[in-house]
């Protein structure tokens, strides 16, 4: 393989913990959408699959997907509401504010994209978050002057595991896929990569952590406990 020329991040379990700023956001939204309603609250609870005393969510929550596409409409049954555009719209609003307010990332995500970008990299960030809430994340993190190149669900390129993303960013640095690696805490990650011909790493900071390394192993190319094992890795690959 060709010296790498792009690091691609995913973002949620990533660079920002999943947990420590989705739940208690995901945990305000509803509340702000239920208006507080102990009947409307406990079913968006239930359809999301989430541990309200703990504010995190179980391994099978639709809404670790992300997108308020996927799991809007549960919502909209939930709250007996029109499951449609405008919902949906409503809820990336809220949550992109929530987001912000309990921001938490994992490490030092704004070090090591500096790190990479000295190093010769394009750093960029693939999310199946929305565009706008991922680039007032990346800004509040400090990560802004490092990214190259912010895509989410909504930026026309389509939604991981699917490659869009990744040959987008190989195609604004000018470069083949194969020139990039794409670190992630997920097999759409992972499989992402893999469709488009790219370097697969996976880090273990996601809600499911070391558990989680069996599964991704098969998957990927290299597995690192985080993103702060990033630099050693690339200065092994040379």
């Amino acid at each position: 393989m060709s010296r790498l020329a792009g690091i691609l991040f995913d973002k949620d379990g990533t660079l920002v913990d999943v947990d420590r700023t989705w739940g208690p956001a995901a945990h305000a939204v509803m509340i702000r959408l239920s208006g507080g309603e102990g009947a409307a609250l406990d079913r968006l609870v239930a359809a999301s699959h989430f541990v309200v005393d703990e504010r995190r969510f179980l391994p099978t929550s639709p809404l670790l997907t992300g997108a308020a596409a996927v799991f809007g409409p549960l919502w909209a049954a939930a709250l007996e509401r029109p499951a449609g555009a405008d919902f949906f719209a409503e809820i990336e609003r809220l949550f992109r504010k929530e987001g912000l307010r309990f921001l938490t990332p994992i490490g030092e995500p704004a070090v090591i994209a500096r790190r990479l970008v000295a190093a010769g990299f394009g750093v960029g960030i693939a999310t199946n978050d929305a565009e706008a809430s991922a680039r007032a994340q990346a800004r509040t993190l400090g990560l802004a002057p490092h990214c190259a190149f912010v895509a989410g669900h909504d930026s026309g390129y389509g939604r991981k595991p699917g490659p869009g993303m990744v040959d987008a960013f190989a195609a604004h640095l000018s470069v083949r896929p194969g020139r990039i690696a794409v670190v992630g805490d997920s097999a759409d990650d992972l499989l992402a990569a893999r469709a488009a011909g790219a370097m697969a790493v996976a880090v273990l900071t996601g809600p499911a952590g070391d558990a989680a390394r069996g599964s991704l192993a098969s998957l990927a190319d290299h597995v690192i406990g985080s993103i702060a094992d990033l630099p050693d890795l690339l200065a092994t690959l040379g």
